[in-house]
């Protein structure tokens, strides 16, 4: 039987198959609202087999956002609309997951396509934030390092933001620790130059995600998994290293942690990252050995065959998929076909279903 479709038990979860939806950004919203752009992208997704569908990184505030249109879960006029997009996945048989983040020092910029450069205050963007007072990109406005108050606010909005979630009726909740947002900024010795018991030692710069993972822990069901995105190295001397993750994945996992999605970079510009088929997959199958957790491999997987592979070498547990899902959201279904698997489809599609090739 094909391993990417073969169910994932997660706590309470039955999970139908291996292939999750990865959070991709799609700056369509306004003051954080969830639109019909949203239910029609990530219903799709579900139409089209996936096991889990993640919503995009979710400002747990305002000034967490990363550009004036990413969504938002900061208050409670958000969950409707995320409740109608929940119930419409959980109908097609996929599960609803969503990813929390901060931007920290990378937010308050306009979207990609519209340059992506930091926006002035004047022109809709606000103060940001950060461990240390170290700009992004130089000759960028500098964050304003966080005080103790800072830091209690930001624990209080993952918790806020991880209760709203459930309320909207989403199974999984995703930390987002990575790419160089708010959390991977204070583990990272790059951009956190700390003195006090948030800097200097791995310990102490770790303790920020530790912290937001378990306040968000004691409010997230028993019963629903909780993911933590970590960038897994930043590819720059000096910098985090797997080594650091695989210890951070162990006291994650401590503190109730299911899942590493283990990805990497995003924390300086100046990063050369080695972009290649499959080239995040190692980060993954070594914090799942060395860790002893369940982790998820990203990073340009684009094949059914590629996707079977690295779960047959145990080098993950789910393949999580980002641009492929862009180019084609039924890339389940048509995995399956091309792996032999006979899985359901949408009984409105039954008339276009080939039947499996023989194996």
């Amino acid at each position: 039987m094909s391993m990417l479709f073969k169910s994932f038990s997660c706590r309470n979860l039955q999970i139908r198959n291996r292939i999750m939806v990865s959070p991709m950004c799609q700056y369509s919203s306004e003051d954080g609202y969830a639109t019909d752009w949203h239910l029609v992208h990530l219903g799709s997704r579900a139409v089209g087999g996936a096991g889990i569908v993640c919503v995009e990184a979710t400002a747990v505030s305002p000034e967490g956002r990363i550009t004036p249109h990413d969504l938002g879960l900061w208050k409670d006029e958000h969950i409707p609309k995320l409740r109608q997009i929940t119930d419409f996945i959980k109908s097609q048989g996929a599960v609803p997951a969503i990813q929390l983040a901060h931007a920290g020092r990378k937010a308050s910029t306009a979207r990609p396509w519209e340059g992506g450069h930091q926006l002035a205050p004047e022109n809709g963007g606000w103060q940001t934030v950060a461990p240390s007072a170290i700009p992004f990109r130089e000759g960028e406005r500098p964050p304003l390092a966080l005080d103790e108050k800072g830091i209690e606010k930001v624990i209080h909005d993952f918790v806020d933001a991880a209760k709203r979630a459930l309320e909207a009726g989403f199974q999984i909740v995703e930390i987002h620790g990575a790419h160089g947002y708010l959390l991977h900024e204070f583990f990272s010795p790059l951009s956190n130059h700390r003195t006090d018991a948030y800097g200097g030692s791995r310990e102490n710069r770790a303790r920020l995600l530790l912290q937001v993972t378990e306040a968000v822990r004691q409010v997230w069901p028993d019963a629903y998994p909780l993911f933590v995105r970590l960038s897994c190295t930043d590819w720059v001397d000096g910098g985090v290293q797997v080594e650091d993750c695989v210890w951070l994945a162990k006291e994650l996992k401590k503190r109730g942690v299911d899942l590493i999605d283990c990805s990497s970079g995003g924390l300086v510009p100046y990063a050369q990252v080695p972009a290649e088929p499959g080239y995040q997959v190692p980060f993954a199958e070594r914090i799942r050995k060395e860790a002893g957790i369940a982790t998820g491999a990203v990073g340009l997987i684009t094949e059914a065959l590629q996707a079977e592979n690295i779960l047959q070498q145990q080098q993950a547990d789910l393949i999580i998929m980002a641009r492929q899902m862009l180019r084609d959201p039924y890339f389940a279904l048509h995995a399956a076909i091309e792996l032999g698997a006979d899985i359901p489809w949408p009984v409105q599609y039954l008339r276009a279903k080939p039947q499996p090739v023989a194996r």
